[in-house]
């Protein structure tokens, strides 16, 4: 839960990185949180209305935490935009999100796990 909290601390935050553990963290509870949203309403047969609220109150969080992401792997943020080519640019993101972090500092700041690349 304390990625999910650092995730929402750092709300609109597009600089910096952020390390693997916590953007999968982030996206593993918000979806076994929305899941559950969604399991509530169906079972009391109520619309969609509060998973779709949910959705869109952290749609700025999923963006930014990505960009981090992106960040730390030693990518321009502006690499999430192949998400918008259907199914190709989705995996070529995907994958870019699973990559280990670029040691040491980048441009976009100090490497979040502390390490340094070997002299």
């Amino acid at each position: 839960m304390e990625w999910y909290k650092k995730a929402l601390q750092n709300y609109a935050v597009f600089t910096g990185r952020a390390h693997r553990t916590e953007y999968w963290m982030f996206i593993l509870i918000h979806f076994v949180i929305l899941i559950a949203i969604s399991f509530i309403e169906s079972t009391l047969g109520i619309g969609s209305f509060i998973s779709g609220l949910y959705s869109i109150v952290l749609f700025i969080p999923l963006i930014s935490a990505a960009v981090r992401r992106l960040h730390d792997t030693g990518r321009s943020g502006w690499w999430y935009l192949l998400m918008l080519i259907p199914f190709i640019g989705t995996i070529i993101v995907i994958v870019l999100l699973a990559l280990d972090s670029e040691p040491g500092s980048n441009d976009y700041g100090p490497n979040p796990k502390g390490i340094d690349p070997p002299a």
